[in-house]
C-alpha cells in the first residue's frame, strides 16, 4: 500500500499556500489579513477537493480496483482528477464569488473490480465523508486551540464550506455521491434512468437552489444545522465570509 502512495509536490504546494495565508491572518495590517483569509479559504478548499477525490480512490483501491494506482489517483495530484479546469479552477471560482461550492473533479472507478455492492456504496460515501470530517476537525480546532481572530474566521468559513460540500454531495441525485451510495441497490430500470439523468441532474439542482429562494433557504438552513452539530461558530463564519468576499468587491 505504501508504495502506491506518492504525494504530489503540487498538493504540498497548495498546503504551503494555505499555511502562508494562515500566517498572514495573524498580522494587524488589514490588507495582509484579508489576503491571508483568501489564501486560507481558496488554498484550503483546493486541498479539500483533492482529499475528497483521494477518499474515493483509496476506498476503491482497498475494495479491489487497483487501476486507481496506475491512474495516479493516489498521489493527491489535482491534475489527475479529470479536467483541471472543471475539477479545480471552476470550483475555486464559484467559491471566490460566494456561490455554492461545486463538487469538483471525479475519479473513474472500475466498478466491476469492486468486491461487493457495499464496497461500491462506501466508495461513493468516502468523498463527502472526507468533507464532513474536515469540517468537524476545523470546527474542533477553532473551539479548542487559541488563535488570532483572523485565522479563526478564515478556518471557520472554510469549515462551513466543507459542510456545504457534504450536504450537497450527499443528496441522492444522479451525478452526486449520494446517488452513488444507493445506486448499487437500485433496480436495473432505475439505474438506467439514473445514467440518463446523470449529465443534467446536478445542473438542474443548482438552478433550483439558486432560482427558487425557499429551496435555497432550506438547503442552507440544513447546512447550518449540521454545522451547529459539529460545533461550528456562525459568528466567526460570517466574519470570515465578509473578509473573504471583500477582496472580490462583493461579486
Amino acid at each position: 500500500m505504501s508504495s502506491a502512495l506518492r504525494i504530489s509536490p503540487l498538493f504540498l504546494g497548495m498546503i504551503a499556500v494555505t499555511v502562508f495565508g494562515g500566517v498572514l491572518t495573524t498580522m494587524t495590517n488589514q490588507v495582509a489579513l484579508t489576503a491571508g483569509v483568501v489564501l486560507v479559504v481558496l488554498g484550503g478548499w483546493a486541498v479539500s477537493l483533492c482529499l475528497h477525490e483521494f477518499g474515493h480512490a483509496i476506498t476503491a483501491y482497498r475494495g479491489g480496483d487497483w487501476t486507481v494506482r496506475e491512474k495516479g489517483y493516489l498521489t493527491l495530484d489535482p491534475r489527475r482528477y479529470t479536467d483541471p479546469v472543471l475539477s479545480i479552477v471552476l470550483p475555486l471560482i464559484f467559491v471566490a464569488i460566494g456561490g455554492i461550492p461545486l463538487p469538483g473533479g471525479a475519479v473513474w472507478i472500475n466498478h466491476a473490480a469492486l468486491r461487493t455492492r457495499r464496497t461500491e456504496s462506501m466508495v461513493s460515501l468516502a468523498g463527502p465523508s472526507t468533507n464532513l470530517i474536515a469540517g468537524m476537525l476545523l470546527a474542533g480546532a477553532i473551539a479548542l486551540i487559541p488563535m488570532p481572530i483572523g485565522l479563526a474566521a478564515a478556518l471557520s468559513y472554510l469549515a462551513f464550506l466543507q459542510v456545504i460540500a457534504f450536504v450537497l454531495n450527499i443528496l441522492p441525485i444522479p451525478g452526486l455521491d449520494g446517488y452513488g451510495v444507493i445506486e448499487p441497490w437500485l433496480s436495473h430500470p432505475a439505474r438506467r434512468f439514473g445514467e440518463k439523468a446523470r449529465p443534467w441532474a446536478p445542473l438542474a439542482l443548482f438552478v433550483v437552489l439558486i432560482g427558487i429562494p425557499v429551496v435555497g433557504r432550506l438547503f442552507f438552513s440544513f447546512a447550518y444545522f449540521v454545522f451547529d452539530v459539529l460545533g461550528g461558530d456562525p459568528t466567526l463564519t460570517s466574519f470570515g465570509n465578509s473578509l473573504f468576499r471583500s477582496i472580490f468587491g462583493g461579486l
